[in-house]
């Protein structure tokens, strides 16, 4: 079976992305979750910080690596020798931004393969800002990530500026 890489910021890395990452190793012989860095967003964690609670939230779950990648992901497929790139498809707004990255991704290495892959009915919902808006407004994001993340979150969190009064989340 084929090695295969799912990448993202996850910033934080939520149950949905686990849920993405587990499925994947019954079609894969390994999966490496990659950590990258998109200049185009603003993270909360730093890059060692979502490693190090990546790697914690996947640690019992064999064939599952992390590492951190700076650089085009095609670049990635082809040092770590994967042949896969896994995206997860939440909703049907999704999928045009997926589209246009595989094949953007397989114009610029003509081995690289994306899989998509649906989360489990209850992660639909589910992605990094929203958990990020309800933990800086002081709501429980216990059922959307793991303890180690939810306990990142309010760390972090203690040390910024609470939003300002009648902003939206």
């Amino acid at each position: 079976m084929p090695v295969a890489l799912y990448p993202g910021t996850f910033d934080p890395v939520t149950r949905g992305h686990m849920d993405i990452a587990i499925r994947a190793t019954k079609i894969f012989s390994k999966v490496i979750a990659v950590v990258g860095v998109n200049p185009a967003k603003k993270t909360l964690f730093t890059v060692d910080e979502r490693v190090t609670l990546a790697r914690e939230c996947l640690k019992d779950v064999p064939r599952i690596q992390v590492i951190h990648y700076e650089g085009l992901i095609v670049d990635c497929l082809k040092q770590t020798g994967a042949t896969t790139i896994i995206r997860g498809l939440r909703a049907l707004s999704d999928f045009d931004y997926e589209f246009q990255m595989a094949f953007t991704n397989r114009n610029l290495h003509v081995k690289a393969e994306t899989v998509f892959l649906t989360p489990s009915v209850e992660y639909v919902f589910l992605n990094s800002t929203l958990v990020k808006q309800i933990a800086s407004l002081g709501g429980d994001v216990s059922s959307y990530v793991p303890e180690c993340v939810r306990k990142a979150l309010v760390r972090k969190l203690a040390g910024q500026k609470p939003p300002r009064k009648g902003a939206v989340a």
